[in-house]
């Protein structure tokens, strides 16, 4: 009887289309666009309120990083179009992304750079100097904190072409392929890991949206559910486990600090 269903169900077509069809297409776009629309929330906030407070560019960096290796695993093993096509549009996401980020906080350091003078006297009180940090500097203190956006640029630029080159010569052997294809989703999976020890610090998860780590939850879900019944490579569905671990882990967290309302101690991390 259920498999009688079944095939009922699955030889339903629409305009020329099974019901499998339509699901494995609307799949695929959700693995190619899914990725982006957690983020465009908050580049309107950003855009709206001219604040980047809360949000760390170093997520910009994990993913830009994670998605060009993952672009270069593809030359290796090829996976499906649809993940490789998520990896090109994140990376052009995060750099505009990136670029919101870097001109809202070079706006505030021209303004609290300028000389503030008491009305009627000459003194300045306060003043200060903007001082401009780039890539080219290669100055260690101050990496992914640039104040130009043509810096961001050149780094992704410059670690594409390494990883690129790298990537040619050592293409025919299988171990560093794998191991490529393993770090880039393992950065990727890496992503809950600074919310969650955040938390653990601060014995605390006041100000933590319960909502976003519910979406990373089903997000995550979906995915390594997606990569299991596609056969997608091993590294992805085992680091997308990995991610519905940190997502599980974070939500013990909610219970476990629940009797806390203010942080035990001072954070560690921004």
């Amino acid at each position: 009887m259920l498999e009688e269903v079944l095939q009922t169900i699955s030889g339903l077509k629409i305009m020329g289309l099974s019901l499998l069809d339509i699901v494995s297409i609307f799949s695929q776009g959700a693995m190619l666009l899914g990725g982006v629309f957690p983020f465009i929330p908050q580049y309107l906030d950003i855009h709206r309120t001219s604040n980047t407070e809360g949000f760390s560019l170093f997520v910009c960096l994990n993913l830009l990083i994670a998605h060009i290796l993952r672009i270069m695993f593809w030359f290796g093993e090829r996976f499906e179009l649809p993940l490789l096509g998520q990896s090109i549009l994140m990376t052009f996401s995060m750099l505009v992304l990136v670029e919101l980020c870097v001109r809202v906080n070079s706006k505030h350091e021209l303004v609290s750079a300028r000389p503030r003078r008491f009305t009627g006297g000459p003194e300045n009180v306060g003043s200060s100097h903007f001082q401009s940090h780039s890539f080219l500097d290669f100055d260690i203190k101050y990496f992914w904190k640039w104040t130009d956006f043509l810096s961001y640029v050149e780094f992704t630029v410059t670690f594409s072409l390494v990883i690129g080159v790298i990537t040619y010569l050592l293409l025919d052997i299988s171990v560093f392929v794998q191991f490529l294809g393993f770090m880039a989703v393992f950065m990727e999976a890496m992503l809950g890991m600074p919310q969650f020890y955040r938390n653990y610090v601060n014995k605390c998860t006041v100000g933590m949206s319960r909502k976003m780590v519910a979406m990373w939850t089903c997000g995550d879900i979906f995915k390594t559910v997606y990569f299991i019944a596609r056969s997608s490579p091993v590294q992805f569905w085992i680091c997308g486990l990995l991610q519905i671990g940190i997502d599980i882990s974070i939500f013990a967290q909610v219970g476990l600090y629940r009797g806390n309302a203010v942080p035990i101690t001072k954070p560690a991390i921004s």
